[in-house]
């Protein structure tokens, strides 16, 4: 009886529908009047009207359906001068917050405060600041890290950043992952050799880089170059790397016997009488001479150098910053791992893009800046950063990064693959028959004409400079 009632009323609606006025129904026509507004006086014909060239009729706009978006300013509501009350309100959105509040944080995340009204749904959190990571301290300096331990996005990549002591020593040691370097600041000697008895010697600067392949034992020693020592980023391929759990010279000398090891070795077993009894992992020594070499191999040096002076590389100059990117093209023994070296200057952002197949980790050395990420079905959040923050932004999912301070915003890009490759929202309209742009965004001739054949990477503040606005 229920399911009769139910699709006798449901007839009487439709029925009662099909005999309304048009004026009551949703509004069908082209909104020229809209469009000319929001672009000046120009529709999206050259003459001024809307017409298919196939009929001679107007054809329906994306947007009879569905309401514009707002033009109004979307800006953090609060800049890093800003000295509070930290309240959650963007215009008439939201409310004061009259519990608890950390100032600290609030002041930088005012995106997280107070979202842009164009954030939706949910995404899963993809900011950690390295300054929240655990610190392992040492005598010779110390190590914290990043991973899915505290943030669970980060499947495909994780991170750590090291600090070592003029002549301070990373104990000889390898692991199952590749290790992609950057140094921050100082310098780095590093030696390895590898599964063919080829070895390599080299002092990384910098800027500057060096990557060593899953399984191949290496060193990292801070030289005397800088009297603060070295502090460098490095970067693996797998999202659970911890640097509690790699393979050290120490650790596994203290876990073999000592006759085992006298045996191995065919030495008399006095000979080991001062290994360790547990890992060194970070510890202090002599700096290392300037030129020192490595022993002479029989079997030479190893074919491909596992360090590369990224420093050198002249950037690529864009409207609105700059761009190296390195990859195995280039840095031939890099083959798990590729980045982008960019910088963006005050008010400029890294253009809206996203990558077709490979996850994004990046880390951010100088600036702040914000990033919105776009999920797909109407998920997309915005999150601010900071020097020493990591993002990650999963493969295929839509992003920029905005330069919301008032210094030059420089960050990695780092991905888990052999090439470096993004698509260019600009590029991919550009390179679309127009009709098909028209139809979708509603665009005058004048905007196509001015969209970019060419990535614009990334772009200037061009009319609309990010002047962000104490709440």
């Amino acid at each position: 009886m229920i399911r009769i009632s139910s699709c006798f009323v449901a007839l009487l609606v439709a029925t009662y529908s099909l005999a309304l006025p048009a004026a009551d129904f949703p509004r069908r026509r082209w909104m020229v009047d809209d469009l000319e507004a929001r672009d000046g006086g120009s529709s999206t014909s050259s003459t001024g009207t809307a017409t298919s060239t196939a009929t001679g009729t107007s054809p329906p706009a994306a947007s009879a359906t569905t309401p514009l978006i707002s033009l109004d300013p979307n800006n953090p509501v609060w800049d890093s001068t800003f000295n509070g009350p930290f309240d959650a309100i963007r215009g008439e959105l939201g409310a004061t917050i009259i519990g608890p509040n950390n100032p600290n944080i609030a002041q930088e995340n005012p995106d997280l405060f107070a979202p842009p009204t164009t954030d939706g749904g949910s995404v899963p959190n993809f900011k950690w600041p390295m300054s929240l990571s655990h610190n392992r301290l040492q005598t010779g300096g110390w190590a914290r890290q990043q991973n899915v331990d505290v943030m669970p996005i980060a499947k495909a990549m994780a991170g750590v950043n090291m600090r070592l002591k003029p002549g301070a020593v990373r104990e000889l040691h390898w692991h199952n992952t590749a290790e992609w370097a950057y140094v921050i600041k100082g310098s780095t000697q590093v030696t390895s050799v590898d599964q063919e008895g080829r070895n390599f010697i080299s002092t990384v600067g910098p800027g500057d880089l060096w990557y060593f392949p899953p399984g191949i034992p290496h060193s990292l020693q801070a030289t005397g170059d800088d009297p603060d020592g070295t502090e460098f980023l490095l970067v693996f391929n797998d999202g659970s790397f911890s640097e509690d759990n790699t393979f050290m010279l120490t650790d596994w000398m203290a876990h073999v016997p000592a006759e085992v090891l006298a045996k191995n070795f065919q030495l008399d077993v006095k000979a080991f009488a001062n290994v360790p009894a547990k890992e060194l992992y970070i510890f202090p020594t002599d700096v290392p001479a300037d030129d020192q070499p490595a022993p002479e191999s029989p079997f030479g040096t190893v074919p491909e150098p596992f360090s590369f002076a990224l420093s050198k590389v002249p950037a690529t100059q864009f409207s609105g910053g700059t761009a190296k990117i390195v990859d195995s093209t280039t840095f031939k023994v890099s083959t798990t791992i590729a980045a982008a070296d960019v910088t963006v200057e005050p008010g400029a952002m890294r253009e809206l893009h996203w990558h077709p197949t490979e996850d994004e980790w990046t880390f951010f050395l100088e600036g702040q800046g914000r990033v919105t990420l776009f999920a797909g079905g109407n998920n997309a959040q915005t999150f601010d950063f900071q020097a020493g923050d990591v993002a990650y932004i999963p493969a295929s999912n839509g992003h920029y990064v905005e330069n919301t301070g008032n210094t030059t915003l420089h960050f990695l890009e780092i991905f888990n693959t052999d090439r470096f490759a993004d698509v260019s929202l600009n590029q991919w309209l550009a390179l679309t028959p127009p009709p098909l742009v028209k139809a979708h965004l509603g665009f005058s001739d004048e905007t196509i004409s001015k969209l970019q054949k060419v990535k614009p990477v990334v772009v200037g503040p061009g009319l609309f400079n990010n002047n962000t606005k104490s709440a």
